[in-house]
């Protein structure tokens, strides 16, 4: 999906300090900037818009991560539900088609709220027959009416940044429960980390879906990875599939896959 940018930053003849406020405006609105959609809208090659971010890095207003930027400071910055929504919709539906591999014909399911989640259930096909446990009220909303899912909406604090309900009751109405597969997201994943998050109560929850399930699957596009934030809530060697897309680098899947576990590019 493209960037939504001023028509003034179209032209391959655009000055260096143009470029620096362009790109600024577009990490500040969406929370990331990919090389790839950056180039395409200010109709650079791909290695001016490296040479800015490097730029910017030095000045300590970006960071540079895999495949583009985030804002200094990330580790407390989280996007809202409706600005993710927006980004990277063909990766994201990639993955989840991906994902369905990992659905059982019948069965219970654990899915974590989240955008790319999101796009997973309503693929899912109406031959099979589902529980599906989540925590997000976007999800229940849009799937509590099929007549081949059972919807089990997790309680707790509904925080309004994701709309996902967390905190004590969350987690407790979690225990006791073994579900076939838990598909969950992450904001950050790192060999050396493994999953983060920005926020502690949202990490404890998204620990106890994955505790709660036979099979763990992580659902994450390119930008999230190299990306560390304030809470980790998963080893990678303690799961099972990571899928992503086919924009993730060889050298990053084989640190990944070092630690566990496999990696699916779509």
């Amino acid at each position: 999906m493209g960037l939504d940018m001023p028509v003034l930053i179209s032209r391959s003849d655009v000055y260096a300090p143009e470029r620096h406020r362009a790109i600024l405006d577009v990490v500040s609105r969406h929370g990331r900037a990919s090389v790839i959609e950056l180039s395409e809208s200010l109709a650079v090659a791909p290695e001016t818009v490296r040479r800015d971010l490097s730029t910017l890095e030095r000045q300590g207003l970006v960071q540079r991560v895999h495949g583009g930027a985030i804002p200094t400071g990330r580790a407390a910055f989280e996007p809202s539900v409706d600005t993710r929504s927006q980004v990277l919709q063909d990766e994201k539906f990639r993955i989840a088609q991906a994902a369905l591999a990992e659905v059982p014909e019948e069965g219970a399911i654990i899915v974590d709220a989240g955008t790319t989640t999101g796009v997973l259930l309503t693929l899912i096909p109406d031959s099979v027959q589902l529980t599906v446990v989540t925590n997000s009220v976007l999800h229940a909303a849009a799937v509590a009416h099929r007549p081949n899912i059972t919807v089990l909406m997790l309680g707790g604090r509904v925080r309004s940044r994701t709309l996902a309900c967390v905190d004590e009751w969350a987690i407790e109405s979690l225990q006791g429960l073994y579900a076939d597969v838990a598909f969950v997201g992450s904001n950050g994943i790192t060999a050396a980390r493994g999953l983060t998050t920005p926020d502690r109560n949202e990490a404890a929850t998204k620990n106890a879906m994955l505790m709660a399930a036979r099979r763990r699957v992580v659902l994450v596009d390119n930008t999230k990875f190299g990306q560390n934030h304030f809470a980790t809530f998963g080893k990678l060697e303690d799961i099972d599939v990571v899928i992503t897309d086919v924009l993730v680098d060889d050298e990053v899947v084989d640190e990944i896959e070092a630690v566990g576990p496999i990696v699916v590019r779509a």
